[in-house]
């Protein structure tokens, strides 16, 4: 029930997730990210604690296989799930279980990973790889792009109905932590457009948590 991707930028240290589903709220229970050390996507039949299993694993020092492995041999249900991981090198590994709904199909490529369940077409997941590696910019905006492209080379098998997108930078907190719970139609293009709203203000927010003194004002009554 869902497509995503996670790509890191190796100009910024930066990593981060897209993701898309027919299901509600996907970006409240599969991306998984910690700055300096990976991304996680837990999906088909979501487990979310197995990205932050992964993630210590990863800070331990374990490869993104290592980490991979031991998570899915202490979850009971591992057949049900599909789970992709990226670390701070831009190494990549995935899962997925003999449960995984429908057409399912993983993608390894520089710097990022794409994954899909309950796809229109393998070629889904090859188009969103392809989208990420073969872009330039801000990776909000690559991660976004991948979804686009995927969502054009078929998508998921039914309409999707939400989306989001997370990225982490150095600070303990996401940098970019951006949902559309749930749309009729298009959450992607509804996600894009959020990010357009937000980019212009993001590093404003930045500055309000490390110097409050330097905080720009808010533009609202009472803040002028």
């Amino acid at each position: 029930m869902t497509i995503s991707i996670a790509g890191f930028c190796a100009k910024t240290g930066q990593l981060g997730i897209a993701i898309s589903s027919s299901s509600i709220a996907v970006g409240a229970r599969c991306p998984w990210l910690q700055a300096g050390i990976g991304a996680v996507s837990s999906q088909n039949i979501t487990l979310p604690s197995l990205g932050q299993d992964i993630l210590e694993q990863l800070s331990d020092g374990k490869s993104v296989e290592q980490a991979l492995n031991i998570a899915i041999s202490r979850d009971e249900f591992n057949d049900f799930r599909q789970v992709s991981v990226l670390d701070i090198h831009g190494d990549a590994a995935c899962f997925s279980g003999s449960k995984t709904l429908g057409i399912h199909h993983s993608v390894k490529a520089q710097n990022c990973i794409a994954a899909g369940n309950m796809l229109a077409n393998q070629q889904v997941i090859d188009a969103m790889a392809s989208a990420f590696v073969n872009s330039t910019g801000e990776l909000t905006v690559r991660l976004i792009d991948a979804l686009k492209a995927g969502l054009a080379q078929g998508g998921e098998a039914g309409p999707v109905h939400s989306a989001a997108v997370k990225v982490v930078d150095s600070q303990s907190w996401p940098l970019v932590d951006l949902r559309v719970d749930w749309a009729e139609v298009e959450p992607i293009d509804a996600l894009e457009k959020l990010w357009l709203d937000y980019q212009p203000q993001m590093m404003d927010y930045v500055t309000r948590a490390l110097d409050p003194r330097k905080a720009p004002s808010y533009g609202v009554p009472g803040d002028e």
